[in-house]
């Protein structure tokens, strides 16, 4: 791979080709999830860079750092390699995360009590890596730093797991063919690696060891998800639809449409992709399912017509005075207060294409004891202020949009979890085979 390649502007699909010429690599395809000390043998160390050494890095360049590191610990796996010279005990070189490892070795030294700092999560592949691979490697993972959409994701997941059956194969003594290697699509190449293993329990690579690997926040079910919806669509209308943030939920469901009618759901896509009304896909593809007998265009139709009735019962609760008398919560509800935030009621239409079709029953309880009312008012409250000062061109400082991005990830999981939780659960096909074993 040239070095113009690695340095061109990534655009749409190109974490999936990224995170498969990571896979080819011999020595980056062995890599393995591990916990290092922070002290002693085996600990990692750096090398000067042409910069300056980050030894002299104050602690109050890493204040927010490590601050999240002591509450949720650290997210971010640094990436390592293990050197071994004329037999003797490896040295672990760092490839990246200097700064995750100062914050990590000034948390082990101030804060010995916390957990968090007990050991560093890192991912370590056999060296010495040459200057292509330690770039590739940095490139990726920076990359990935990036919230993955979907596809991404999902390609990535399985990128990796074909990576540990790989790994299990070669050491069971099954030799994996050169042209499993060089399957592009990794859905086929899975698949093909399960051939290999046969019913060899010894050599499966269940999700709890991808995830635990990968160090993700990530559930099983939602991996399998994922997978699932990667699996029945075609790449490119999975490229489509990363690009046009589509979500997971409604992947599946389009899935479904899509296995059952297949040319209604290839003309719905066509036509709300041509006039730009794909915020209308979550209640079209719900109006397919509901009603097989509806052709393209009648579907769309219909959708309209029911978005347009939940937009307008929206404006109309907004646009009501509550009395004095009224409980002070009933003000503050999730639909109510999201507009406020976001400005605008056409904003919402776009913003919320779900809610018409998706909305929890009144009379649903939630399964857990709700969020405090005042904990949301607090939350959008600073929100608001925030999008107020950036819209008037202020800029957020670099350390504080990691911080916005650690958070906002974290929170992103739960809401995602809870956008799926009404998904129907089907067997993931191309994980029966590990998963059973």
């Amino acid at each position: 791979m040239t070095s113009t390649s690695l340095e061109a502007p990534p655009d749409g699909g190109s974490m999936i080709r990224l995170t498969e010429i990571l896979h080819r690599s011999v020595k980056l395809r062995q890599r393995r999830f591990e916990m290092l000390p922070l002290r002693g043998q085996c600990a990692p160390f750096t090398e000067p860079h042409a910069r300056n050494p980050s030894d002299s890095l104050p602690p109050s360049e890493l204040a927010d750092l490590i601050s999240s590191m002591s509450v949720i610990g650290l997210l971010e796996p640094v990436l390592a390699e293990e050197i071994v010279v004329d037999g003797k005990a490896p040295t672990i070189r760092l490839v990246t995360g200097e700064r995750r490892l100062r914050a990590m070795r000034w948390g082990a030294v101030n804060r010995p009590d916390n957990p968090h700092f007990q050991a560093l999560p890192a991912v370590v592949c056999p060296g010495p890596l040459s200057e292509e691979e330690r770039h590739m490697w940095r490139f990726v993972e920076n990359f990935a730093r990036e919230p993955l959409r979907p596809g991404e994701q999902a390609a990535a997941l399985l990128y990796q797991r074909c990576a540990i059956l790989v790994g299990k194969l070669l050491k069971a003594g099954k030799p994996v063919p050169q042209e499993v290697y060089a399957i592009p699509d990794p859905a086929e190449r899975f698949l093909a690696l399960e051939k290999i293993r046969g019913t060899d329990s010894s050599c499966a690579a269940p999700w709890s060891e991808v995830l635990n690997r990968l160090g993700l926040q990530l559930n099983e079910r939602k991996a399998g998800e994922l997978v699932r919806a990667f699996r029945a669509l075609p790449r490119d209308l999975t490229e489509e639809m990363d690009e046009a943030a589509v979500r997971l939920n409604t992947r599946i469901r389009f899935a479904e449409l899509r296995n059952g009618r297949a040319q209604a759901a290839e003309g719905i896509w066509a036509a709300l992709k041509s006039t730009k009304r794909l915020h209308l896909l979550p209640t079209a593809v719900n109006v397919g399912l509901e009603e097989p007998e509806l052709g393209p265009e009648e579907i769309i139709t219909e959708a309209e017509e029911r978005q347009d009735a939940a937009n307008a019962d929206r404006r109309a609760k907004l646009t009501q005075v509550p009395s004095q008398t009224e409980d002070q919560e009933e003000t503050e509800e999730g639909d109510d207060a999201a507009p406020s935030v976001l400005g605008t009621d056409v904003v919402v239409e776009i913003a919320e294409p779900e809610s018409a079709t998706e909305a929890m029953p009144a009379d649903a309880a939630p399964s857990r004891p709700a969020v405090e009312s005042n904990t949301i008012r607090a939350a959008l409250d600073g929100i608001r202020g925030l999008l107020v000062e950036v819209r008037a061109g202020k800029e957020i400082a670099r350390y504080d949009r990691g911080s916005l991005r650690l958070a906002l990830r974290e929170l992103g999981t739960h809401l995602d979890d809870a956008s799926v939780d009404g998904a129907t659960d089907h067997d993931d096909a191309i994980t029966e085979g590990s998963e059973a074993a």
